[in-house]
């Protein structure tokens, strides 16, 4: 009896996933979920997508001082009995596993904390009066944690551990943007000498690993540390643009910058913003400081989507969720691991679908 009615529901929701949009919408709501809800699969009939807390869009207006770019979530240290009280009667192996994780966060983000400010104590010291050949340093390193990501999530798929495109989507736009950073900053001569060079591109191969390894272990501390470093980012184009802003706008814009933000196909630069809909920023580029100051708004952008990253699963491609939003197609799992840990027990304890 319940084999004839698990078939007869897998029945009712291929021909309501295949028909038109002529046909019912109620219907195929009613077959989804319960389908979902035999196979312990969330559906939600108004949005496919979980939900996603968006953070408030960047308001781009020159007498805007102030760009607010949320932090990671503050660690909260709880003793056994409060988690316990706090589970609602939950088992202590529940409370005690959700405590030692707790301090697990908290020695990560420790760690990120202190490489970030050692970064940046010594950029202060090498570039405290040459604000051009520090932004190519930082931006030379900047992309180098997108491409990390990347390679790891492309030898996952390559062994059939994981696959979700929105997250290889997302991380090339951002790659892409930090890449035009770059050339701005080329182009204003930050690469002139052969040792700020030297330095970076040395460093952004020892980022390179030390990100690629961290994010294997533990993903959520690799985008944690991420995070840090555009947050350092953040407040150093801040911190410029408070102080030569007057001159700023008295010079040109380099040439690339007016290309990249103002003409062409501008959806890898809507991509990586994925706390905004599409379309919905669109910057002008008259002077330097335009320049600047959007260049400190993309890293803000940044930070929002690396903060986002650090809840597992919370990423999504700005145009794929536009473009689902109107329907509620029916969710089919998929692939996906977090760590090599997980990804090697999944591969192992998981049968193959037929």
């Amino acid at each position: 009896m319940a084999a004839a009615t698990l078939s007869s529901t897998v029945f009712a929701i291929s021909t309501s996933c295949s028909s038109s949009s002529l046909k019912a919408r109620n219907f195929k709501n009613l077959a989804c979920s319960t389908f979902c809800s035999q196979n312990r699969i969330p559906y939600n009939p108004i949005s496919a997508r979980p939900s996603i807390s968006r953070i408030r869009a960047t308001i781009l207006q020159e007498d805007e001082e102030k760009v607010i770019v949320e932090e990671s979530f503050e660690f909260k240290a709880s003793s056994p009995s409060d988690e316990v009280k706090s589970s609602s009667g939950g088992p202590s192996e529940s409370s005690s596993s959700s405590t030692f994780e707790g301090w697990v966060i908290k020695c990560e983000q420790t760690i990120n904390i202190f490489l970030t400010d050692t970064v940046i104590k010594i950029l202060d010291t090498l570039y405290r009066d040459r604000d051009y050949a520090r932004f190519f340093v930082l931006e030379t390193i900047a992309r180098v944690p997108y491409f990390a990501f990347m390679s790891v999530l492309h030898m996952y798929e390559s062994f059939g551990w994981w696959r979700r495109a929105d997250y290889l989507k997302v991380h090339f736009a951002e790659s892409w943007n930090e890449m035009h950073h770059l050339l701005i900053m080329e182009e204003l001569g930050g690469n002139a000498w052969w040792f700020d060079r030297f330095l970076a591109q040395h460093i952004a191969i020892f980022y390179y690993f030390m990100t690629a390894f961290m994010y294997i272990i533990s993903p959520r501390m690799a985008y944690h540390f991420s995070e840090c470093v555009e947050g350092h980012a953040f407040s150093t184009y801040d911190k410029f643009i408070k102080a030569r802003g007057e001159d700023l706008k008295k010079l040109p814009p380099p040439e690339v910058a007016v290309k990249y933000y103002t003409s062409g196909d501008l959806y890898l630069f809507d991509e990586f913003q994925t706390s905004r809909a599409p379309n919905s920023r669109r910057p002008k580029i008259e002077n330097l400081y335009d320049v600047f100051l959007n260049i400190r708004d993309d890293e803000a952008e940044h930070c929002k989507t690396m903060k986002a990253c650090q809840t597992h699963g919370n990423l999504w491609s700005p145009h794929s969720r536009a473009e689902e939003e109107d329907d509620a197609p029916c969710i089919i799992p998929q692939t996906d691991c977090e760590g090599i840990v997980d990804c090697i027990t999944k591969s192992v304890t998981t049968k193959p679908e037929n």
